[in-house]
C-alpha cells in the first residue's frame, strides 16, 4: 500500500521502517489525513504476520511541531458552527473530535506489535505524545532536539494521552512542572525523567530503534501490566500528600489563576492517576473539551498559534514584490542597540557592516556581539567555530563607504532629529538605487525622518525591542510615501532574522510603546492617588502582566520616560501631558537622581547581587497612602487592562493598526499583556465591546476621562461588532490578492 505522507519499508528482520515525510512542507504536521494514513498503516502491520515490529521516525530534519493550523482553525469553525444549529451536539462533536488522537494513540499501544519511536529533531505536542504511546523510544543526541508538550502556552493542554502517560513514567512533581509550565526538554533531560529509553548518535538512530525490537521489546506499556505502579505510589502515599495540597496553591501563585488549562492538567493527573489507564484518557478527553471552549484557549489560539505563524509567513507582505536577497546589511551606531541588531543580523548568516563614528567606537560595537557569542558558547547554545564564524561577518567601521553595496542600512543612533538627519544624508550619498533605508527610531514619526531623504520611497522603519537578540517582536512603520519594495525588503529581512513583524502606519510611539506608555501612566495615577506601590506591581502581575509597571519603567529607563514626557511637550503643547505625571518623574530624575536600573536606583532598589531589588521606601513619602483595605484590587487590574486595550482600540480607529492580529501579537510580544487574553483587542472582543465600552464609561466616571470609549468602540457595541469581525483580516487578505 503506498501513502502521501509516509513510505513503509520491511528489512529482512521483519522490522517495518515508517518514515513521515510530507511533500511540500518543510515540517510535518498533523492534519486528518495524517491521521487516517497512520490508521491505515496500524491496520495495516496488525493484519501482516511477517511485521515483527514498527520503527517509527522522520524523513526532515525535524520529527514535527504537531497539529496543523488549519486542523485547529477548522476544530473552532466547527464549534461556532455547531453551537448555532445545536448547542449541545456541538459538545458531543467536539468531544469526539478531541479524542481521535488520542485513540488513535492508544490504538497504537495495543496493537500487539511493538513500535519504537525515534526521534531526530523538534518533537513538540501530538508528535511527542504519539512517541509516548509508542514501546520503545530512541532520541538523536543533537543539540536540534527538542522534547516538549507545550500545549498549556496556547490555552489548552496535551489532550492526547499526554497527562496520563507522563506522570505514570515520570516522578508527578516533574510531569506537573513540564506540562503545567510546557517547558522544552533536551534529550538527556527527558531520559532522566524516563520519558526516552536511549539518547544515541544522530548515524545510530534507526540501528538503534530496530535493536529494540530485536532485543526482545514488549508490547505493552508498563501501565497495561498486572500490578503497575505509578513513579512515586501514585496518589495516596506520605510524598504525594505533601505534593497534591502544594500544587494548586503553587499554579495560582504563578498564574493568579488566569490560565484554566494549567488547573486543568492538575485534574487530569490528579484524578487520571486513581482510575485504569482508559478511564484516565476519557477524564483527560471530558477535561480537554471543556477547556477547547473557554475564551482563553480560543483568544490564546488564535493569536499564539494561528496569528503567529500566519505573521511570520508573510501575512502583510505585499503581493506581486519578489523575494528579497539580502546579501549585506549596514548598521549605522555600535551603541547597544545597533551593536545588538547587527549580532542578529550576522546569527542569520547575513554580512554586516557597523558604523560609527571611529574606528574605536565601531569596536566597542563589536564587542557586544563577542560578549553575546562568548556567553552563548559558555551556555552551550554556540560551538566555537560557529561563534567566530558570526563575529566574523561582523565588519566594524567608521567608513560610511563600506556601505556602498549594501542591500538595506538600518539607523540605530541617539534619538534626536538633527543627528538622525545628518545620518540620512551620509549614508544616501553612498547607497545604492533601490537599497533600502531603515529607521530604528522608537518614537519619532517615520514620515518626518523620511523628510530628510532623497527618496523617502525607500524609506521605513524597523522598530527593535531590548534586548534585541531575546525580544521576538519588531515593528515595521509605513511613512506616507514608504513604497511596497521597502516594505517587502523589510518584512524579508525580519523574517531571515526569526523575529515577528507586525506592520503598522506611522504615529508618534507607533503602536507598542503608546500602549506601554499608558501602562506607565495609570500606575503614576495610581502613585498620585496613594496606592500603595507594592499593590500596584502585585495587581498588575495579577492581571496577567509579567512585569509590574514601575519595574517595566526602571528597565526602560525614568530619564527616558522624563524626555518623552518632555518632547511631547515641545511637540505637542503643555496640555498633551498631565502635568502631575510630569512632576512625579522630575522629581525621579532631577531631584532623587533615580534614573532606574541603569544607576542601580528607580522605583525599585537594585543592590548588587545575590540580593534581589526592592520597592525603593521613599516611594512611599511622595504622597500620602491609602490604607490596604481601602483599594480594590479587582479595580486595579481593570484599569491597567483598560487603559492599554483602550489604546489598542485608539490605534485601530486612527488606522495606526489595520489588522487585528498585529495588534494582539504585538501586545503580548512587546510588553507582555496578558497572554491569557489573546491580546489587547481579543480581550475587548473576548468580554464583549458592549461591556467593555460599559466598563470604561465606570472607570471614567471614577479615574477620569482617559478612559472615555472612543467613538469606534461605541458603534461596535451598538451594531454587536468585533475588531476580529468589522476589521477582518483575512477577508482584506482575499481583497489584496
Amino acid at each position: 500500500m503506498t501513502y502521501k505522507n509516509f513510505t513503509v519499508e520491511t528489512d529482512a528482520d521483519g522490522i517495518a521502517l515508517v518514515t513521515w515525510d510530507m511533500p511540500d512542507k518543510s515540517m510535518n504536521v498533523f492534519t486528518v489525513e495524517v491521521m487516517d494514513e497512520i490508521e491505515k498503516i496500524v491496520d495495516a502491520v496488525v493484519a501482516d504476520a511477517a511485521i515483527k515490529g514498527v520503527v517509527f521516525t522522520s524523513g526532515k530534519s525535524s520529527f514535527s511541531g504537531g497539529a496543523d493550523l488549519s486542523m485547529i482553525r477548522g476544530m473552532f469553525s466547527m464549534v461556532e458552527e455547531e453551537r448555532a444549529k445545536d448547542p449541545a451536539n456541538a459538545v458531543k462533536k467536539l468531544f469526539d473530535g478531541a479524542g481521535r488522537m488520542s485513540w488513535l494513540w492508544r490504538k497504537i499501544e495495543t496493537c500487539g506489535k511493538p513500535w519504537v519511536s525515534a526521534i531526530n529533531g523538534t518533537c513538540m505536542g501530538g508528535a511527542f505524545e504519539l512517541s509516548l504511546a509508542c514501546h520503545g523510544r530512541v532520541a538523536s543526541n543533537a543539540k536540534s532536539v527538542k522534547l516538549a508538550l507545550p500545549e498549556v502556552k496556547v490555552g489548552i493542554f496535551p489532550g492526547a494521552g499526554g497527562t496520563q502517560r507522563v506522570p505514570r513514567l515520570a516522578n508527578t512533581q516533574d510531569a506537573l512542572q513540564m506540562m503545567t509550565t510546557g517547558q522544552t526538554l533536551t534529550p538527556q533531560r527527558a531520559k532522566a525523567m524516563n520519558l526516552v529509553h536511549q539518547v544515541v548518535e544522530p548515524d545510530q538512530l534507526i540501528p538503534a530503534a530496530k535493536q529494540m525490537i530485536k532485543d526482545g521489546l514488549k508490547p505493552v506499556a508498563p501501565w497495561d501490566e498486572k500490578g503497575f505502579k505509578a513513579p512515586g505510589g501514585g496518589i495516596w502515599t506520605p510524598a504525594s500528600a505533601q505534593l497534591w495540597p502544594a500544587a494548586p496553591a503553587i499554579l495560582r501563585r504563578e498564574t493568579s489563576g488566569n490560565y484554566p488549562a494549567a488547573l486543568a492538567i492538575l485534574k487530569c493527573v490528579y484524578e487520571g492517576l486513581q482510575v485504569p489507564f482508559d478511564t484516565g484518557l476519557r477524564i483527560e478527553q471530558r477535561y480537554f473539551t471543556e477547556i477547547v471552549q473557554t475564551t482563553e484557549a480560543f483568544s490564546m489560539i488564535r493569536s499564539l498559534f494561528i496569528s503567529m505563524q500566519e505573521l511570520n509567513k508573510g501575512a502583510r507582505r505585499p503581493a506581486g514584490q519578489p523575494k528579497s536577497e539580502i546579501r549585506k546589511v549596514g548598521v549605522v551606531g555600535a551603541g547597544f542597540m545597533g551593536a545588538s541588531i547587527a549580532y542578529v543580523t550576522a546569527a542569520a548568516g547575513i554580512p554586516v557592516v557597523l558604523i560609527d563614528r571611529d574606528q574605536e567606537a565601531a569596536d566597542k560595537g563589536l564587542g557586544v556581539s563577542q560578549k553575546l557569542v562568548s556567553d552563548a558558547i559558555g551556555k552551550g547554545k554556540l560551538t566555537k567555530e560557529d561563534g567566530e564564524k558570526l563575529v566574523s561577518l561582523i565588519t566594524p567601521t567608521p567608513d560610511y563607504a563600506a556601505l556602498a553595496d549594501a542591500d538595506l542600512v538600518i539607523e540605530a543612533v541617539f534619538e534626536d532629529r538633527d543627528v538622525k538627519k545628518a545620518v540620512i544624508e551620509k549614508v544616501e550619498a553612498v547607497l545604492p538605487e533601490g537599497a533600502i533605508f531603515a529607521s530604528n527610531t522608537s518614537t519619532l514619526p517615520i514620515t518626518g525622518l523620511a523628510k530628510n531623504s532623497k527618496r523617502p520611497v525607500d524609506f521605513i522603519g524597523i522598530h527593535f525591542f531590548s534586548p534585541v537578540e531575546k525580544m521576538m517582536l519588531t515593528e515595521v512603520i509605513l511613512g506616507k510615501e514608504t513604497g511596497d519594495k521597502a516594505l517587502a525588503v523589510a518584512l524579508d529581512y525580519v523574517a531571515a532574522i526569526r523575529k515577528t513583524p507586525i506592520v503598522v502606519n506611522d504615529t508618534r510611539g507607533f503602536f507598542v510603546n503608546r500602549c506601554v506608555l499608558r501602562y506607565m501612566a495609570e500606575s503614576y495615577d495610581m502613585l498620585i492617588e496613594g496606592v500603595p506601590p507594592v499593590m500596584i506591581e502585585n495587581a498588575a502581575k495579577f492581571a496577567g502582566m509579567p512585569v509590574g509597571p514601575l519595574s517595566l519603567n526602571d528597565e526602560v529607563a525614568i530619564d527616558l520616560s522624563y524626555k518623552i514626557l518632555k518632547a511631547t511637550v515641545a511637540d505637542l503643547g503643555e496640555k498633551a501631558v498631565d502635568a502631575r505625571h510630569m512632576e512625579l518623574v522630575a522629581r525621579m530624575v532631577e531631584k532623587e537622581e533615580r534614573f532606574g536600573r541603569k544607576n542601580g536606583k528607580g522605583f525599585y532598589d537594585y543592590p548588587a547581587k545575590p540580593a534581589k531589588k526592592s520597592l525603593w521606601p521613599g516611594l512611599k513619602d511622595f504622597y500620602p497612602q491609602k490604607k490596604a483595605e481601602e483599594v480594590d484590587v479587582k479595580v486595579l487590574q481593570e484599569r491597567f487592562l483598560a487603559t492599554i486595550a483602550l489604546e489598542a482600540a485608539r490605534t485601530a480607529e486612527e488606522g495606526i493598526v489595520t489588522d487585528p492580529r498585529e495588534a494582539d501579537v504585538g501586545s503580548i510580544l512587546g510588553f507582555g499583556f496578558a497572554p491569557y487574553t489573546g491580546g489587547a483587542l481579543s480581550y475587548i472582543d473576548g468580554m464583549g465591546v458592549k461591556t467593555f465600552v460599559a466598563l470604561c464609561e465606570k472607570l471614567a466616571k471614577d479615574y477620569g476621562p482617559h478612559f472615555k470609549p472612543t467613538p469606534l468602540l461605541k458603534e461596535m457595541a451598538e451594531k454587536g461588532e468585533t475588531f476580529y469581525g468589522r476589521f477582518d483580516p483575512y477577508g482584506q487578505a482575499k481583497q489584496a490578492a
